[in-house]
C-alpha cells in the first residue's frame, strides 16, 4: 500500500488535481449496491462548498493517477444529539478492497475531524465489523420519513 497516495481536499479546494466528474463517477461505480442516486452522490459536493454548506472534506486515494479509494465527510455545525461530522461515503476500488485501505482512509478521516463522527450503513453492509473495530458503535436506529415521495 505504500504506492498509494492519500490526498486531503478541504473546503474550497474544489478537487483541483482530480477531475470532479471522474471523482463522482468513481463514487457512483464503486459504492455498488450501497450507492445512492447520482444526483445524491453529487451532493457530496457539500463537503467542498460547491453549494452553500458548512463544508467538510474529501480524502482521495490514488495509485498511478487512478482513484482507488475515497472518503467524503460533511460537517454539520451541530453538537450533542446531532453529531458534528457525518462520514457520508467510504469506498474503495474492488482491486484494493482489502480492509487495510478502507481502514486507513477511515482512520485518516477520524484524525482530521474535529468532534464526533457518525455514519450510516445498510443493514447487510459487510464493512460494519470493520467500523466497529475502529471505534464506531450502533447507538441508534435511524428511521426516515420521506415526505417528498408519494406514499405507496
Amino acid at each position: 500500500m505504500s504506492d498509494i497516495n492519500i490526498k486531503l481536499y478541504i473546503v474550497y479546494d474544489r478537487l483541483p488535481n482530480i477531475d470532479s466528474i471522474k471523482f463522482f463517477r468513481f463514487l457512483f461505480t464503486h459504492l455498488e449496491e450501497y450507492r445512492d442516486e447520482k444526483q445524491d452522490i453529487k451532493m457530496a459536493a457539500y463537503a467542498m462548498k460547491e453549494i452553500p454548506s458548512s463544508g467538510g472534506f474529501v480524502l482521495v486515494a490514488t495509485k498511478e493517477k487512478n482513484i482507488v479509494g475515497a472518503v467524503v465527510v460533511n460537517k454539520t455545525e451541530m453538537q450533542g444529539y446531532i453529531i458534528e461530522n457525518v462520514l457520508v461515503y467510504v469506498t474503495v476500488c474492488k482491486k484494493y478492497e482489502k480492509r487495510e485501505l478502507r481502514e486507513k482512509l477511515v482512520q485518516r478521516a477520524l484524525k482530521i475531524c474535529n468532534g464526533d463522527v457518525a455514519l450510516h450503513l445498510e443493514l447487510n453492509n459487510l464493512a460494519k465489523q470493520l467500523y466497529e473495530k475502529i471505534c464506531f458503535e450502533n447507538k441508534y436506529l435511524e428511521m426516515r420519513c420521506y415526505q417528498s415521495k408519494p406514499a405507496n
